[in-house]
């Protein structure tokens, strides 16, 4: 082996490396990213849940008990309702994580040692349908007086009853499943239209395009329309694996389901088509589509709790398209919310495609300049 000769290939290698500045940003981003995302966003010990409040009794017990609740941290009072029944409603709707439902009548029930309060919990997402469970372990506590003790309760009742809404058997295939649509959606068509324009210009077919008549505005459409009907068969294909092999339910419209996999299959698409308008190469596109990946499947509640994230993480969230697509199909399906109690969303992903749609014709037209 000549080591001068292979001294020669290792410095030919770097001096690539340094030409190609994406390559050479991934070396230092993806190590930094997966710290900070690890390290500080990922938090599995969910705090400040959004709490809806229905204190029908309105008593200084009743009071005492929503304080002790509340300094927990665990819950975070958000809405008071004045109602069990709009407690529900508002966790259909995705307002709410958890619903505290202190009846009338809860002052006769607390001496009486029995189910005093009820503790409402939106049940398609595990991590907070554990978080709230601790509500339950709370002993209630008589107001009047000094010093005395907690009310013990009887074997058949507990003082704090938790009620898991839509998932009571806490099965994981029920949260998981429509937030794989959502995954496996993002995986794909952000890749297969990343790559889109740089195929082209890598195989020559770029300049035969331009000499058509097709507009700039036209030819990106155009890439993009074949890859919408492969999203919706890929939609199809998991919901109906979903409810044939784990059962997963659809208790809202199966028209919303695919109205809100369209939103997030023109916005992955879209952002395929602004990161092929700025990527030199097929690599570099793959490299780009894998470092906004990351935070996506981190950030977006998908794998991780949203609601433990610190705020600064849950900004950056908002900003990805999959993290509103999980709150429309997890709430169509397992919640069965309709598409416009869950319009803000909606509107987002909306917003999104066509921010971004822009964006990739506007740069389109400067690379051909």
């Amino acid at each position: 082996m000549n080591l001068r000769r292979m001294w020669a290939v290792v410095l030919k290698e770097l001096r690539q490396l340094r030409r190609d500045r994406i390559t050479l940003a991934m070396i230092v981003a993806v190590p930094v990213v997966q710290l900070v995302l690890f390290g500080y966003a990922i938090n599995l010990n969910l705090r400040g849940l959004d709490a809806g409040i229905a204190d029908e009794a309105n008593t200084a017990g009743s009071r005492a008990l929503v304080m002790d609740m509340l300094a927990t941290g665990v819950v975070a009072p958000t809405v008071a309702a004045r109602s069990p029944q709009e407690l529900v409603d508002l966790l259909r709707r995705g307002r709410i994580n958890v619903g505290i439902a202190i009846p009338a009548d809860f002052e006769r029930r607390k001496a009486a040692g029995g189910e005093a309060v009820q503790v409402l919990v939106d049940g398609s997402d595990t991590s907070v349908q554990a978080a709230a469970a601790q509500l339950a372990q709370m002993p209630l506590t008589r107001v009047v007086g000094v010093g005395e003790a907690p009310l013990a309760s009887t074997p058949a009742a507990r003082p704090i009853s938790v009620l898991a809404l839509y998932n009571p058997e806490r099965r994981s295939a029920v949260n998981i499943v429509p937030g794989l649509i959502g995954v496996i959606l993002t995986m794909t068509l952000v890749l297969f239209t990343a790559v889109a324009i740089v195929r082209e210009r890598e195989r020559g077919n770029m300049e035969l395009l331009i000499a058509t008549p097709l507009s700039r505005s036209e030819l990106m459409v155009g890439k993009v329309l074949p890859y919408v009907a492969i999203g919706f068969v890929q939609t199809s294909v998991i919901l109906l694996l979903g409810v044939w092999l784990f059962a997963v339910p659809i208790r809202g419209s199966l028209l919303d389901v695919y109205i809100a996999a369209g939103l997030l299959i023109l916005a992955n698409l879209t952002l395929g088509l602004l990161i092929s308008t700025r990527a030199r190469s097929q690599f570099q596109a793959m490299q780009m589509t894998f470092f906004l990946f990351l935070p996506s499947i981190l950030l977006s509640g998908f794998m991780f709790p949203y609601a433990g994230m610190p705020r600064l993480a849950q900004w950056i969230a908002e900003l990805l398209p999959l993290t509103h697509f999980l709150r429309l199909v997890r709430g169509i399906m397992l919640r069965g919310a309709s598409l416009a109690e869950l319009w803000i969303d909606a509107l987002v992903l909306v917003a999104f495609t066509i921010v971004l749609m822009a964006a990739a014709i506007v740069r389109f037209h400067k690379r051909l300049d």
